[in-house]
Order: structure tokens, then C-alpha cells, then sequence
């Protein structure tokens, strides 16, 4: 299943398979040079649209509204928080730089540690290992560990799973170490648009939790003015990743 998420990541980038669309129309231009030639111009084309968010955030949207944010009295009655991993960013830079480098999903780190310190019967369940394909021998487990201890956190209340690779194996290793622990009621703290393959992976394992979703990319609209290539091509392969990914888990569940 690791490897097959990995196919996934490359597959629903549009970057990929635009690529794929140019080197075909390079193949082929000296045989059928008007074919190419028009292939070359409608990639060109589609590259451009691809660059207004209104479209992928038209499949964001329905994703990330699926679930709403406990009320505030609601979040206190629950045993603690399980945190999802991949909000951190390559590892190399702690390493030397000795600093935890937060990505664009940095809500999934931060948003559980003011509730930390102010309930004090709340236990905080970190799960990530490492999902590259080259390891580097550091976990995202590791990164969490030095950043909570850094924004003062009681560490005899945070526990770490560093053996998941995927939304999958974070359920699966997470039900195995809380046991009959799972059944107290957890607040699962995710993106908002990784929350419904993450609510659907921890209920399959018969764990109680909560969606407290996080690092929403999408309001209730989107201005067909906004344009931003590098954002809207990573939106892109969000939206398909998490839209694919639901099926491929329902169908090899």
C-alpha cells in the first residue's frame, strides 16, 4: 500500500501527465508536425488554465466541509488529541540547523498545543515515520518530539507512533498501541482536506474519534481573478490525490 501511495503522488500531479502530453507531440512532430504542433500549443493552453484556483478549489471544498470544528466545549471531553503527520519539512534542515521545519500544514502541530497547556488531562498522540521513498533515518515522530518540547509541553503526556508511512498505517499502528484506549474518544487533528480518508481509515479500525479539522485552503467561494501557477498546480494534486485516494482505499479495504 506504501508504494502504491507514492504511484499516487506522481499520477495526480498535472504536471506529470502534461509531460507525458509534450514528449508524445516531440516523438511525432517530424511524421505529423501539424498534430504536434497543436498538441504543443493545447498543452500550453491547459497549463494555463491550471493556474486559477477557482478549479481545483471546486474539488477542495466539498473535502474540507465535509467535517466542522468542535465547538470549544466539546473539545474539552475528550481524552486527547491523535495528530496525523505531514506538517514538517525535510529533516536534513534540523539536523543541522537544529530548528523543526514546518510546512504548509503547520496548523496540525501547533493548533493541539494551547489545548495542551491548558487541559491538563489531555495526551497527545503523534503518528508519522518516514514516508519518502529515501529515508534519512529521522522520523516526522522525532521532528514532533523536539518541537513540543520546545513550546513547552508536558512530554510525559505526548506519545510518538514513528513506524506509518501512510493515512492508512497511522490508523493501523495507532489502534494497535492505544489497544483498548482507542475506544475513549480522540480528537483526530488533520488538514481538512486529508480529513475524510483519515476519519474513514481510524473508523475502520474500530477507533472513537472526533474530526478536528485544520489548514483549510478554501473558503465558501474562490475569485475567478486569483491566479498563482505554483499554488493552483499544488492544489491540483492535492485535490486529485485525496479524490483517487478515497476510492483506492474503499476498493482495497
Amino acid at each position: 500500500m506504501f508504494y502504491l501511495s507514492k504511484i499516487l503522488s506522481a499520477i495526480t500531479q498535472p504536471m506529470f501527465w502534461l509531460a507525458i502530453w509534450w514528449c508524445i507531440a516531440l516523438l511525432i512532430i517530424n511524421k505529423w508536425r501539424r498534430i504536434a504542433l497543436g498538441m504543443l500549443w493545447t498543452g500550453l493552453l491547459i497549463l494555463f488554465l491550471l493556474g486559477f484556483e477557482a478549479f481545483p478549489n471546486l474539488l477542495l471544498r466539498p473535502l474540507e466541509n465535509r467535517f466542522p470544528v468542535p465547538q470549544p466545549q466539546e473539545i474539552t471531553k475528550h481524552a486527547g488529541f491523535i495528530v496525523l503527520g505531514g506538517a514538517t519539512g525535510h529533516p536534513n534542515s534540523f539536523l543541522e540547523h537544529g530548528q523543526v521545519p514546518l510546512g504548509g500544514a503547520a496548523e496540525r502541530m501547533t493548533v493541539p498545543v494551547g489545548w495542551m497547556r491548558k487541559n491538563s488531562h489531555f495526551e497527545l498522540i503523534f503518528s508519522g515515520g518516514e514516508g519518502r521513498m529515501i529515508t534519512t533515518g529521522t522520523t516526522e515522530a522525532t521532528l514532533a518530539a523536539a518541537f513540543y518540547e520546545e513550546q513547552g509541553v508536558d512530554m510525559q503526556r505526548v506519545h510518538l507512533e514513528d513506524g506509518s508511512r501512510n493515512t492508512r498505517e497511522n490508523a493501523q499502528k495507532v489502534a494497535a498501541m492505544l489497544g483498548d484506549k482507542c475506544q475513549k474518544g480522540w480528537l483526530l487533528v488533520t488538514s481538512a482536506w486529508h480529513m475524510p480518508r483519515s476519519m474513514e481509515e481510524f473508523n475502520a479500525v474500530g477507533c472513537h474519534v472526533t474530526p478536528y479539522p485544520v489548514d483549510f485552503q478554501t473558503s465558501s467561494t474562490t475569485s475567478w481573478v486569483e491566479y498563482s501557477m505554483a499554488s493552483s498546480l499544488m492544489r491540483w494534486q492535492v485535490a486529485l490525490h485525496e479524490w483517487l485516494g478515497l476510492a483506492v482505499y474503499a476498493f482495497t479495504r
